[in-house]
């Protein structure tokens, strides 16, 4: 591991270059590149590789993540665990970097897939079938054989309404009508998931609803109804509490974390669910209404 420290070499390195820094052969570089395992940039056709990414990425490697400083998490939009990462962040200050940016399920995974982000959220259907859609989902992309998937919490998932609106209509099947504004997710979100399945049981679908809004988050959707530009929109009971609005419930679901094995091990993570399993996290969850998480932390898939 001492090579890895040698000053003699270019910031930006080429293939022979870098082959020679990590005592590879230009073959076997070449590999790492195809695989996206080796942080590599293409520049007028030919690879070229920043010495200090390099340098992380082997530290990172060795030490499986253990002492790695950054934490991204990307995914499904949730009040509770934003709220933790924020308060993560502060407590950590510059010492490392923690984020949270909502993306939506399938965008998530899409970029956990490119090692873009080191975890993701998600949620897709009812509680009683995450056993089987969470890891079916997750089966979809080459990389699943490195992922785990672990319990953040149960929370409800429905329907946040404008409070007016309850004065004509207080049931999920009433605010079908045309009459009614909605935004609606994007394609791939997980409250959109479960809000195309309840229209079904109905003989409906998107295309029925009236809508010209498409939110980006769950936090976007209700700003949506709060501004009066919607009458209501797909989301979970946290949500509905944190904008004041109406909430009529669809059901419960589960609201998962999947990451690279050795990102789980990292000591930014494990400190995470650490806060998940806090008492202050079940404080908010209260006061926000709307979670279960007697089973936070918990490894449902993946160890094998």
């Amino acid at each position: 591991m001492a090579t890895v420290f040698k000053q003699d070499f270019d910031v930006f390195m080429s293939v022979k270059q870098i082959a020679e820094y990590l005592h590879l052969n230009e073959k076997k570089i070449y590999a790492l590149v195809n695989e996206g395992k080796i942080p590599a940039t293409k520049v007028t056709g030919k690879w070229m590789f920043p010495r200090e990414l390099v340098d992380r990425w082997m530290l990172d490697s060795a030490h499986g993540g253990l002492l790695t400083d950054r934490l991204i998490i990307g995914g499904s939009d949730d009040p509770l665990l934003y709220r933790l990462i924020m308060q993560f962040a502060q407590d950590t200050k510059a010492h490392a970097l923690i984020s949270y940016s909502p993306t939506g399920t399938r965008l998530g995974l899409d970029l956990m897939q490119a090692q873009r982000l080191d975890a993701c959220c998600l949620h897709w259907g009812p509680n009683s079938e995450s056993g089987t859609r969470h890891p079916a989902l997750l089966n979809q992309y080459s990389q699943h054989h490195k992922w785990v998937l672990i319990r953040a919490f149960r929370r409800e998932q429905g329907l946040m309404v404008n409070p007016k609106i309850l004065n004509y209509a207080n049931k999920a099947h009433e605010l079908f009508d045309p009459q009614f504004r909605w935004t609606l997710r994007q394609s791939g979100a997980g409250a959109q998931r479960f809000l195309l399945e309840v229209l079904g049981q109905h003989g409906l679908n998107a295309s029925t609803l009236n809508s010209e809004i498409t939110a980006l988050s769950e936090r976007e959707a209700a700003a949506s109804v709060v501004m009066d530009q919607a009458d209501v929109a797909p989301g979970a009971h946290a949500i509905a509490t944190e904008f004041g609005l109406e909430f009529i419930p669809f059901g419960w679901e589960s609201f998962d974390i999947a990451l690279p094995r050795a990102i789980w091990f990292r000591r930014l993570f494990q400190d995470l669910l650490g806060r998940l399993k806090s008492v202050s996290c079940q404080q908010i969850a209260d006061d926000l209404d709307g979670y279960e998480l007697h089973d936070t932390g918990e490894l449902l898939w993946g160890d094998d």
